[in-house]
């Protein structure tokens, strides 16, 4: 009954659409505390400064408005962005071990579970509940699609949606396998190439708001001193 409640303040489809990625980010809130959390923290956000600020008619919608954008970016897409990110670091590791056991012959779900045995990550605890999950009653394929609801990476997934076809369709898949991690591996390679050339920006941004400032700041004191002294 408290669901269907909360089903009347807020669409279906957006309680439904932050679920999701609350999941991908792999966080403890559940969709309707952010979206009470967000609202309500926004209100009263809203009021405090409608009543404090002499311009608080014209500065607290906007000032509201930029914390709400903000509260989600960090809440939500923050997470998920730094978890795909891992997610990917993760994979290839992990299917590299699965494409080296479906090479020695096993099957794709003994492949999957040398995987799971071999290697201790995020993707790797995620391919866990997906077998816990065949346990209890699920297939192979339905297991996988509701493992690409808690991925959010698409090279990843494809890598999963390339397993599910290949268990439908009985298709080789190690090479498929074997080009998504060379295709992550180059992502990863030229992510660290655009963290590295930023790095002489940065250098040039500290140098021109802390070091020049100093540099005169040693290079006038002895004229200021003086002056000071003249005056």
């Amino acid at each position: 009954m408290k669901n269907k409640f909360w089903y009347y303040i807020y669409p279906r489809k957006k309680i439904e659409e932050f679920e999701k990625k609350l999941k991908m980010g792999k966080s403890n809130m559940s969709s309707i505390f952010f979206l009470n959390f967000r609202t309500f923290s926004s209100l009263i956000i809203f009021f405090m400064l409608l009543y404090m600020l002499d311009w608080g008619y014209l500065l607290s919608p906007i000032i509201t408005f930029i914390y709400f954008k903000l509260i989600t970016y960090y809440l939500i897409e923050i997470p998920i962005n730094k978890r795909k990110d891992n997610l990917e670091y993760n994979a290839m590791e992990f299917f590299e071990v699965m494409a080296l056991s479906l090479e020695s012959g096993k099957s794709i779900v003994d492949s999957i579970e040398v995987a799971t045995i071999n290697v201790d990550n995020d993707l790797s605890n995620e391919f866990k509940i997906t077998l816990e999950e065949m346990k209890y009653g699920k297939g192979l394929n339905e297991a996988l699609d509701s493992l690409r609801e808690r991925i959010p990476s698409d090279e990843v997934n494809s890598i999963i949606l390339h397993i599910s076809e290949s268990n439908t369709l009985g298709n080789d898949i190690i090479e498929d396998i074997y080009t998504q991690i060379d295709y992550i591996r180059e992502r990863q390679v030229l992510k660290i190439k655009a963290i590295i050339n930023k790095i002489p920006v940065k250098v040039s941004v500290i140098s021109v708001l802390f070091y020049i400032p100093l540099i005169l700041l040693l290079i006038l004191t002895p004229v200021i001193i003086e002056y000071l002294k003249l005056s």
